[in-house]
């Protein structure tokens, strides 16, 4: 009875050593790799297209310029593998429009709410990678300075976007890159159409945990 007694208490402490040191891989393993990060992003927002508005300066219809604005957009990240990420992110571009020989301007303000799948190429320091996602884009348009009746309004619409970019891992905690991608988003103003579609060219700096 006491060598059994003694046997099942040596094999309870071995297999508590056994769990403990396989906690411990774990957690080592997990320090070593981290799963999840956040990502800060700031950069320039390029239109592709310009637009048409109708009465925009009490006329038939007009044709404005976009010009490129500042973009930003903070996200949330897991890697599934090393080389498969998801990420969650809202951020914030701009652009202002204006007619070629007419006074009044325009600028438009989004939000996007963005869902976006990276494949990643790590190769030591340095990571390329690809991605492709949706987003939800809450729009504002303002127009000012004319005489025409057609006034802005705050639309939400959904669109696409890919694109590519680097990291650069300082640390396994701390990285830092560039991104870019191309979105395709059309929302409606007042029964126009305002195409999004542009470039988002950003510097990025990341933290994982």
């Amino acid at each position: 009875m006491k060598k059994t007694t003694v046997l099942s208490m040596a094999l309870a402490v071995a297999l508590m050593g056994a769990v403990s040191q396989a906690s411990a891989a774990d957690m080592a393993a997990t320090a070593e790799n981290p799963a999840n990060y956040v990502l800060l992003k700031a950069g320039i927002y390029s239109p592709s297209e310009n637009f048409d508005l109708d009465n925009f300066n009490g006329g038939n219809r007009s044709r404005l310029d976009s010009k490129s604005g500042f973009a930003g957009e903070v996200a949330m990240g897991h890697y599934f593998t090393p080389m498969i990420a998801v990420e969650l992110g809202a951020g914030y571009f701009e652009s202002d429009g204006s007619p070629a020989a007419q006074p009044g301007s325009t600028k438009v303000r989004v939000v996007p709410l963005l869902a976006t799948g990276k494949l990643l190429i790590p190769i030591g320091m340095f990571e390329p990678y690809g991605l492709a996602g949706i987003g939800a884009y809450i729009s504002d348009l303002d127009v000012s300075g004319t005489s025409g009746n057609f006034r802005g309004s705050t639309e939400i619409t959904y669109g696409f976007h890919a694109g590519a970019g680097f990291n650069v891992n300082f640390h396994r905690h701390m990285f830092a890159g560039l991104e870019g991608k191309y979105l395709w988003a059309e929302p409606s103003f007042g029964g126009q159409d305002l195409p999004l579609d542009g470039f988002v060219t950003t510097a990025t700096l990341g933290f994982r945990f």
